[in-house]
């Protein structure tokens, strides 16, 4: 059974990324471990105030660890006081807008920015509470308009 679920993103410059994410998300810096060779983020988890934890390294291509390049690497959904304000702060902080904030069939206002780093965070906030079979209906009416 699993008990925890941890976020582990891989980067190309581990040292930036924990400053960003670190400002970004209220997050405490937790455990840092530094490679003694040539300083690269070997390991690194960032507490953030909901409780959950997120971990960082830089990549280590040696080792088949690769961070994305562009966009491509890991998308994770933040949910958010107030969508368009979070997605201001990422966009001054040096994310782009991949999609921007909508409301959604879903009952959320949403859009998506890319990190620096290449990884794409979907930030939203509910705007209605949706039953799961209104959502389907609204799925099933978006599909079919195209």
């Amino acid at each position: 059974m699993v008990r925890e679920l941890f976020p582990y993103l891989r980067v190309s410059d581990g040292h930036a990324a924990l400053k960003l994410y670190g400002e970004l998300l209220g997050a405490e810096l937790r455990l840092c471990l530094i490679d003694p060779g040539d300083g690269r983020v070997g390991h690194a988890e960032l507490a953030l105030p909901c409780g959950a934890v997120l971990m960082v390294s830089d990549a280590y291509p040696e080792y088949g660890i690769h961070a994305p390049s562009g966009s491509g690497g890991a998308s994770i959904h933040l949910h958010v006081g107030d969508a368009d304000a979070e997605l201001a702060r990422w966009v001054a902080a040096g994310a782009t807008v991949v999609q921007p904030a909508s409301d959604t069939f879903y009952g959320e206002r949403s859009g998506k920015v890319v990190d620096p780093f290449g990884h794409e965070w979907m930030i939203g906030h509910e705007i209605e509470a949706v039953s799961p079979e209104e959502m389907q209906r609204r799925w099933n009416a978006m599909v079919a308009a195209g």
